[in-house]
This record gives C-alpha cells, structure tokens and sequence, in this order.
C-alpha cells in the first residue's frame, strides 16, 4: 500500500510534463511536415511553449531534420458563441535547429575570416504571427481526452530574411521573407 502511495505521489510530481496540446504544421519554416507538444503557460492560457519535430523528404529541397521551440501569446480573444473562440493576432518567437551533415554552429574556421558571416548556418531565431481559431471537438470525440480543437495559420520570417530585406528594400518585397504554414492543435 505504501509502494502504491509513493507511485502516485511520485506521478503527481511529473505531471507538469504532460502536454497540454499535440500539434501538426504544413511548411512555416520548420519541416515540410512537422509535429509537436504545447504547453499553457503564464497560468490564464493565453500563452503557449512548444516543441516540434519537422522533417523535409529529400524531393521537396534535401531531407532535413528540423527541431523547433516555439514561444507564443494570445493578447485578444474574440467569443464566437459557445462553440468557439478566435486569436485575431498572436505574436510569437520560435527558434529552431536544422540537423544536416553540411550545416553547423559556425563556418568552417579558415574557410572565410572571422567576421564574415556573424549568423549560424544551421540555428534561426523567428519572428511569428498567427491567427487561431478554436472550437469545440465533433461529437464522436465527445468522450475522449480532446477538450478543443484549434486550427491556425501562422506568418514567420527569420534574422537572416529581415537583414536582407532591410538591406535591399528596393528589390525585395515583404512577401519574400515571410513563410507560411498551417496546423492543428488537440487540445487536452
């Protein structure tokens, strides 16, 4: 009985890593596919921190393995009756890692003198917006752990687009450094 108790108490300790929302994106700048865990955070579920996992397959550019944390917030909410809710306008941060055998931290040293290129070829910070709408689950996942469903589009660019873009304004528009991607969140 007591082995049983300490287990359960132990349980309780770790289930703050029990996510809050499992995720799939299509494209914005991390996999062609990915998918991932979030969080709530900031305690009023307006915030959100997650982890995703992308993959490129070699037809679509190279295959890449992406890895991705992403730091959102939800300023306004808009009701839509008792089946929904939308977030307008959600800015975010993500930053996120590229594994391939040509990209690294740094440059080669010696291929090109120490200051040349001051960005990592395979680390890029991001800037994020999306727009989420959340509604309740269909009927048929009435009983199950599905508490909401949430279905965003999200505009990115990162420091290397931005710093070219300010640097070129006259031939590059603001279409060419964003990116777009789409997804669904379960919520728990």
């Amino acid at each position: 009985m007591l082995t049983v108790s300490c287990l359960s108490v132990r349980a309780q300790q770790f289930k703050f890593l029990i996510p809050d929302e499992a995720i799939v994106q299509y494209a914005g700048s991390i996999g062609f596919f990915s998918a991932g865990a979030g969080y709530d955070v900031f305690g009023n579920k307006r915030g959100n921190l997650s982890f995703h996992y992308g993959y490129v397959p070699e037809n679509k550019g190279g295959e890449l393995h992406v890895t991705t944390v992403k730091l959102s917030y939800k300023p306004w909410e808009v009701h839509l009756k008792e089946w929904g809710k939308l977030y307008p306008f959600n800015p975010g941060f993500f930053a996120s890692y590229t594994f391939h055998k040509d990209l690294g931290f740094r440059f080669p040293k010696g291929q090109y003198p120490g200051d040349y290129y001051y960005w990592s070829e395979a680390i890029r910070p991001h800037l994020s917006f999306n727009t989420e709408l959340d509604v309740k689950p269909p009927k048929v996942l009435e009983n199950t752990a599905v508490r909401r469903l949430g279905f965003y589009i999200e505009a990115n660019t990162n420091d290397f687009y931005l710093i070219n873009y300010l640097q070129n304004m006259k031939t590059l528009r603001l279409d060419d450094i964003f990116m777009l991607g789409i997804g669904v969140k379960v919520k728990f």
